[in-house]
């Protein structure tokens, strides 16, 4: 065999190695198994819209590096946007307290808006949220703020798991918040 064929056969291989992508791995908000919380609750909570900081409003993750600096992960993706993520694990955690889907319960609409959703691999998950809701059957409304802060390990694994805890303990806010008319805004934590 002559040069030129084993040259174009070598350089054929090296331009299809170079074109191997790593594969994507897919992570969800929405834990295995919701919690069972609590006592019945008369109330159905209805989330109506989540919105995002258009920075992390995306498929891929994006974690942050130093003060200042975003990182979007090309092969670490969320199974949907990063709102629609939000709002199908809100809705997962609020449809588990039971009582949540009887016919009697009182309805009420949630809109939540997440002003930071930090990730810092190796140090913490932090979710700065406002919140709003109003009972179906009322005008008023009420709106409470909170700051969680989880601490997260190395991996976007261990980083997934602590947004999820982030998500566990506002949806266990807003249940206490929305269980009576009484109860103040919760602390953050």
């Amino acid at each position: 065999m002559s040069v030129l064929p084993k040259v174009l056969a070598l350089s054929l291989l090296a331009l299809l190695g170079a074109c191997r992508s790593d594969p994507i791995h897919y992570h969800t908000l929405v834990p295995a198994t919701a919690d069972a919380r609590g006592a019945a609750s008369d109330l159905a909570i209805q989330v109506e819209q989540v919105r995002v900081p258009p920075q992390v409003d995306r498929s891929q993750i994006v974690i942050r590096q130093s003060n200042s600096g975003l990182e979007i992960l090309e092969t670490e993706w969320w199974g949907a946007n990063l709102d629609e993520e939000v709002q199908s694990a809100l809705a997962e955690q609020l449809s588990a307290s039971p009582g949540a889907g009887s016919n009697s319960a009182r309805k009420v609409r949630l809109w939540v808006e997440v002003l930071r959703f930090d990730s810092v691999p190796g140090r913490y998950a932090l979710l700065d949220v406002v919140w709003r809701f109003g009972a179906a059957d009322t005008k008023s409304d009420r709106s409470c703020h909170m700051t969680l802060q989880t601490p997260a390990g190395n991996s976007i694994d261990a980083l997934v798991v602590a947004h999820q805890a982030n998500l566990r303990k506002l949806a266990a806010a807003i249940e206490s918040t929305h269980g009576s008319l009484a109860n103040g805004c919760p602390l953050s934590s």
